[in-house]
């Protein structure tokens, strides 16, 4: 999977734009606000088609510009594609796949894989756990359809039994309508739990060795995914989620929200035994974050048979230069779009941004 052209009118503070890109690594390289975090931006949005940077599209448009417009031409094992997005002012955009209108943002998931890894990225390690869920969630919408629809299907749900809780103040009207939203909370949520948990256990395999390479074998890192429940056959896991469900009703009527779910998952990931969130060093969640990123996209190809597109946007300046080499060591033979501001090594194609234009 390769990403051969790019071009970008009015967006952030590109004007009109036409890239090419090589099949290796890519540098990216210029000061600060001149355009390359920008450029791997409209790459990652084609992908999934949101922003890894924003909420509102319409901030993706050019300044006084009244549109945004992104075309990419997607090489992969068998045909190539075009992708077409164009945002307007109010921030509403049309999605086209060779030149054919895209109705749900479902039928673009998964066309262009895309592994991101930025300075941000760390907080996976160190933050809340709906960073960690966010990380799965977009890790495995990319390589499963199915996963992204019941994840849909069970924001939905999830959406209208909070509401209930929270417009609805008659308490006997809750109880006798919760039951209806937890049959298919339970349902939709043991598939969902399933799918991360064979993730994670598949991560594992490759996380290991990746991350013990990275550390000259002194560190053994473990990554688990915790819930609630149980991990048993699907049927066993739906009857959990919803005797957890049905136990939660006098807590989730008090605090008027549901406590309990795979929304409430997390990701457990421990060095030597010990949990890296808490008692991990800055080098050592660096290094966890890096080793995660390089284990996805080795999954990826294991699980769709192509190598997704490798985004490294301004991390070499927060690794030292043993994790810089064993970083590029680790990507040969993957697209990878590098933004940096300065650069010494080899590289395939080097782009030079200044002020939204190639120099």
């Amino acid at each position: 999977m390769k990403v051969e052209k790019l071009q970008l009118i009015n967006f952030r503070n590109y004007k009109k734009q036409d890239i090419a890109f090589g099949d290796g690594l890519n540098i990216i390289i210029g000061n600060n606000a001149s355009g390359k975090t920008n450029m791997v931006e409209s790459i990652y949005y084609s992908g999934l088609g949101k922003s890894p940077r924003t909420f509102q599209d319409k901030e993706l448009i050019k300044w006084e510009e009244d549109f945004a417009y992104i075309k990419l031409l997607l090489a992969k094992k068998f045909r190539k594609h075009i992708i077409e997005i164009h945002i307007d002012k109010q921030g509403k955009k049309r999605i086209a796949i060779d030149s054919i209108p895209v109705r749900k943002i479902s039928e673009l998931i998964g066309l262009l894989n895309v592994v991101y890894f930025s300075p941000d990225e760390l907080d996976i390690i160190k933050e809340s756990p709906v960073l960690r869920r966010n990380f799965l969630n977009i890790s495995l919408s990319q390589q499963k359809k199915s996963y992204y629809s019941a994840l849909v299907r069970y924001n939905k749900v999830l959406a209208q039994r909070n509401k209930l809780l929270k417009t609805e103040y008659n308490v006997n009207i809750i109880k006798e309508t919760l039951p209806i939203w937890d049959m298919q909370l339970a349902e939709i949520g043991a598939d969902i739990i399933a799918e991360r948990y064979e993730f994670c256990k598949k991560m594992q395999e490759i996380i290991k060795v990746i991350h013990s390479d990275l550390t000259g074998g002194e560190e053994n890192l473990l990554l688990e995914y915790e819930s609630k429940i149980d991990f048993d056959n699907k049927e066993s896991m739906k009857k959990q989620l919803l005797s957890l469900l049905q136990n939660s009703i006098e807590k989730d009527i008090n605090l008027r929200y549901t406590t309990v779910g795979c929304h409430r998952d997390d990701i457990s990931i421990k060095i030597n035994g010990v949990e890296v969130r808490k008692f991990g060093s800055q080098g050592q969640k660096r290094t966890t974050a890096l080793s995660l990123k390089l284990a996805e996209v080795k999954l990826f190809e294991m699980e769709t048979g192509e190598k997704p597109i490798l985004i490294l946007d301004d991390v070499l300046s927060e690794l030292d230069n043993k994790r810089q080499t064993k970083l590029l060591e680790n990507i040969q033979n993957i697209q990878t779009l590098l933004t940096c501001a300065e650069y010494q090594g080899k590289s395939d194609v080097m782009i030079k941004v200044k002020d939204g234009q190639i120099e």
